[in-house]
């Protein structure tokens, strides 16, 4: 009768497919605080975010970092902070040079903060982002990762794969129109 009992393997999305699953639902996420954040300080809303639709994609980035980063880091609060605060300081300091380099705009600019770098940084944000590193790894990530799991369970696997490349591949022809767009020739 054991023999009978076929094991029944559980498919799963690989390590790649999740984090981009992660990078759509990250980008996503900041586009809905950045439209927040707008119509609270200017009370109405105002498209934010470099795409089209609905992503903002320097969340979606910043998110697969600090997945990559803190994967088995538990616990380290502190070092989740100083980690947190020079990474992504240097990671917004490069993708706000980049854009600008690319399109010749600037999406943030922190001139007016005290201790600011070019305005592309400042100790006020670095000092946030490290509280977002704690934040994220201890409390936001593992309630978005248990839900997702929730979700994606009840979701044959070849439809969330399906899902997946389809939203990426939309992102990709967002990316593509919006480059377009913002390149001044």
């Amino acid at each position: 009768m054991e023999e009978s009992l076929a094991l029944v393997k559980y498919e799963e999305l690989s390590t790649k497919e999740k984090l981009i699953m992660y990078f759509l639902i990250y980008a996503f996420l900041g586009w809905v605080l950045e439209t927040f954040y707008g119509i609270l300080v200017l009370g109405h809303f105002v498209k934010r975010g470099f795409l089209f639709g609905p992503l903002c994609p320097i969340y979606g980035f910043g998110a697969v970092i600090f997945i990559l980063i803190f994967d088995g880091l538990k616990g380290h609060n502190v070092k989740k902070f100083f980690i947190s605060m020079i990474v992504f300081s240097i990671f917004e300091f490069v993708a706000s040079w980049i854009l600008e380099m690319a399109f010749n705009l600037r999406w943030w600019d922190y001139s007016d903060a005290m201790f600011n770098i070019q305005g592309r940084i400042c100790l006020s944000f670095s000092i946030l982002w490290g509280l977002a590193g704690i934040i994220f790894s201890n409390f936001l990530h593992p309630f978005i990762e248990k839900k997702t799991q929730i979700i994606l369970q009840k979701i044959a696997f070849p439809m969330q794969r399906v899902i997946i490349y389809t939203l990426a591949s939309v992102l990709v022809t967002d990316f593509i129109l919006s480059c377009v767009k913002y390149i001044k020739i």
